[in-house]
């Protein structure tokens, strides 16, 4: 069991590095501290002695007691920390293993430790992530935006690790307002790609069904706005359907149901989905609903998920460079640390056609 010291200890530390106490500012005197967490004067001062001395804390005299630079000036722990700090939307599952796993092999081989933390696409995450890996003092970080197009209130942070001098990487999107390196698929013209092989191969009602709340999602349904401009004499038959990551999935598929339960000439030949994950999702619930995928609608996704392949019917999509997206990303902030010279790198995605799809022009095959 902790004692109370321990425990008042910990809350002074949460306060500090979420920033309820910010840096130069003073904190409660011995006296507040004492009626905020009802224990004695010696616990308050046995709890701060323990922050002064590792750098969260400094007294001025006669003054009291204020909020130390604790991200440059904290005294450091007798460990040499090798760490670097990774942090995207999910770990466990759809790409993020293999992004994961490449990233690991290359700071393995250079000799360093991954810390891995995961936002689920939440901002309040983000910013426990960014604040628990400047305590742990990682030498630099790789971090996955998290809902990259609306407006991020975690800038403080960044700007932290900013004046920290700790170098930051950007993997899938990158936030406008920071100027750190990325590497990034090009989604806007690896959609366009994928809308043009549909648009040539004879459909013309194509639903694009994209999530909005990240770089990703808006940059592919730019690309899908692309090619129909470059399809002008079908522009008008698209449709786009647009959706947020904390929506629920069941939502989402009803709203397409919606769209594809009407008359044969007003029906969708083609569904574009933000990714495989939402494709597999959307092949499910047409099955369901009596569809033949691709007889009745052709169905593609994006990322080339491990799983979309295997299953029936397998899915059209663009090729995520996974592993390498998370090797190059490593290689970059290593050449950061180490000062060297480093670019931010963009990759061309693969259109790669399995059974999902099917051409419309009968003149023309896939």
């Amino acid at each position: 069991m902790e004692t109370k010291y321990v425990m008042v200890k910990k809350s002074l530390k949460h306060h500090i590095i979420n920033g309820k106490y910010k840096i130069n500012e003073k904190i409660p005197t011995e006296s507040e501290l004492m009626a905020i967490y009802s224990v004695s004067r010696y616990t308050i001062r046995r709890a701060v002695g323990d922050l002064e001395h590792e750098g969260y804390i400094y007294r001025v005299q006669g003054g009291g007691m204020y909020v130390n630079d604790w991200i440059n000036n904290k005294v450091r722990s007798e460990r040499s920390n090798q760490s670097i700090g990774v942090i995207t939307t999910h770990i466990a599952d759809y790409i993020f293993p293999n992004i994961i796993s490449g990233i690991d092999q290359v700071i393995s081989d250079a000799g360093y430790s991954l810390l891995l933390g995961n936002t689920h696409d939440e901002h309040d995450n983000e910013r426990h992530n960014l604040l628990n890996m400047l305590d742990n003092d990682v030498l630099g970080f790789i971090i996955e935006p998290t809902r990259s197009t609306l407006e991020n209130p975690n800038l403080d942070v960044y700007q932290m690790i900013i004046q920290s001098g700790k170098p930051a990487v950007f993997i899938n999107a990158h936030y406008p307002e920071l100027d750190f390196p990325y590497v990034e698929v090009a989604d806007t013209a690896s959609e366009k790609k994928l809308m043009d092989y549909l648009l040539d191969h004879g459909h013309e009602r194509v639903l694009g069904v994209f999530q909005v709340d990240d770089m990703q999602g808006v940059n592919r349904m730019n690309g899908y706005i692309r090619s129909y401009q470059t399809h002008p004499n079908v522009a008008s038959s698209g449709d786009i359907m647009m959706y947020r990551s904390g929506d629920d999935i069941n939502d989402v598929l009803r709203k397409i149901k919606n769209r594809v339960e009407v008359p044969d000439n007003a029906r969708p030949t083609a569904i574009v989905c933000y990714n495989d994950q939402l494709a597999m999702e959307v092949i499910g619930m047409l099955g369901k609903e009596g569809f033949d995928i691709p007889g009745d609608i052709s169905v593609a996704g994006f990322d080339d998920y491990e799983i979309s392949k295997y299953i029936n019917p397998g899915i059209t999509t663009m090729i995520h460079p996974k592993r390498l997206l998370g090797e190059t990303a490593a290689k970059m902030l290593i050449d950061m640390i180490n000062k060297k010279e480093h670019r931010s790198k963009v990759f061309d995605a693969e259109l790669v056609v399995r059974d999902s799809t099917k051409a419309i022009d009968t003149t023309k095959t896939f």
